[in-house]
């Protein structure tokens, strides 16, 4: 299916249009791709989501955690395969997870704090092929993302019926930040360091 897409439409570009080089073909493959991965990942997801019943769950609390991933980055998994299964556990996981469970305020408290923490210690967390090698960048995204963790668990924690929305997205992003989730997916961390 992909790759009926991806000829069908580079055929239709090429005949479209004059004078593309190789390169340009190959960047415009590259990105189709990319669009076509990331539409049919995120329509399974949805469809995922809606079969378990959290479908307004899961995209309120995924537009809140890109709000979040904005300015916090995080770990991309290095393969189709391991993104899927890594979202599938995440992004659909965890909204599901806390609507069937109540957790008790001071746990949720404990979260929030933690999670703020590791936002000190751990954001911005960038990837190889966005390594943040501007230092005064990475500070001001370290603050600002360090921020909105803070407003998110003061939403959380004040504001019970905005709990599930806010917690999902504060702990999907605190997981994609850390060092260990890079490890598990197997890419590298601190990729500003390298460049």
């Amino acid at each position: 299916m992909k790759e009926s897409f991806l000829n069908h439409t580079m055929n239709f570009i090429t005949n479209n249009q004059d004078n593309i080089t190789d390169e340009e073909k190959e960047r415009l493959s590259y990105g189709l791709e990319g669009i076509y991965l990331n539409v049919t990942k995120l329509l399974i997801l949805n469809l995922l989501a809606f079969v378990l019943g959290i479908w307004i769950t899961f995209i309120i609390s995924l537009i809140l955690f890109n709000i979040l991933r904005f300015f916090g980055f995080g770990v991309h998994a290095n393969s189709s395969k391991s993104c899927f299964i890594s979202s599938s556990l995440l992004i659909v996981g965890i909204p599901l997870f806390l609507t069937k469970v109540m957790l008790p305020d001071y746990i949720v408290v404990i979260l929030c704090l933690c999670s703020i923490v590791l936002f000190i210690i751990y954001a911005p967390a960038d990837t190889v092929k966005r390594p943040l090698t501007n230092r005064k960048k990475r500070i001001i995204r370290k603050i600002a993302a360090s921020i909105l963790a803070l407003i998110y668990s003061l939403i959380i924690i004040l504001i019970t019926n905005l709990r599930l929305y806010f917690l999902s997205a504060l702990l999907i992003e605190t997981i994609m930040i850390l060092p260990i989730t890079y490890k598990l997916l197997g890419v590298p961390y601190n990729n500003y360091k390298k460049v």
